[in-house]
């Protein structure tokens, strides 16, 4: 599978921290999280990850020049924003013959077993949407499911939230999402998409490790509570 891994944010409420470094190169107990996104990803399998850059772009590209383990890297540089769901449209098809891909957000902290949520993901639905309860569900995406994990409703960032399940910024896509995003500029997959396709997903709830580091307040938390990624299980790889 291949994997777009979304960093072109300005990373404003990182801010000192991202007054010159952009936000997936912000150390995490000394390592910078786009280093541990692309273990994660070389971990499962995954042969392809798209990074998308704006702020401090350069930077981007001189990592990932020197990135030599197991996952081919390929950096977009957008000199305008697209929007979430605007850099999927215009790179779909980099993904396009794909049965599935991966969406990650990468100012996500996490351990997940990407193997394990793939296992669940059911090729007929638009979409698996990684989700996890959270303290503060009104600075989110909230979803309600079903007993069977279908996603019942999405709401972004909800007045009165109807759960405290929230999207965690980690999904499986297709074709049927693709095919979802509007046509406007900086189309959001939080707000523009993930609502037309109720009904089409389904919820895998996060049990690992798993924190946005958004905020300085959380991304201060990280030092303190990372573990690290765990050792890699024996089993079969997500393909």
């Amino acid at each position: 599978m291949k994997a777009f891994l979304l960093a072109a944010g300005y990373g404003t409420r990182l801010r000192p921290y991202t007054a010159s470094v952009p936000k997936c190169l912000l150390p995490v107990r000394g390592v910078p999280i786009l280093k541990i996104w692309l273990e994660l990803c070389a971990r499962y399998r995954i042969s392809e990850v798209l990074v998308n850059t704006h702020a401090h772009a350069a930077a981007v590209a001189d990592f990932v020049r020197d990135w030599k383990d197991g996952v081919a890297v390929r950096v977009v540089e957008e000199q305008q924003l697209f929007g979430s769901a605007g850099t999927l449209r215009a790179n779909r098809k980099w993904v396009e013959s794909e049965n599935g891909f991966w969406v990650f957000y990468a100012d996500v902290l996490t351990s997940l077993d990407l193997n394990q949520m793939l296992r669940f993901h059911s090729p007929t639905m638009a979409a698996t949407l990684g989700v996890c309860p959270v303290p503060d569900p009104e600075r989110c995406g909230v979803v309600d499911l079903d007993r069977s994990g279908t996603v019942l409703n999405f709401v972004e960032k909800p007045a009165r939230p109807s759960s405290n399940l929230a999207f965690a910024g980690v999904m499986i896509g297709t074709r049927q999402l693709l095919d979802a995003i509007p046509d406007k500029p900086g189309a959001d997959i939080a707000f523009d998409v993930l609502p037309r396709l109720i009904g089409r997903m389904r919820g895998y709830r996060i049990f690992d490790y798993l924190l946005d580091i958004g905020t300085r307040e959380n991304y201060e938390q990280a030092q303190q509570t990372w573990p690290g990624l765990p050792e890699p299980a024996l089993e079969t790889p997500a393909r």
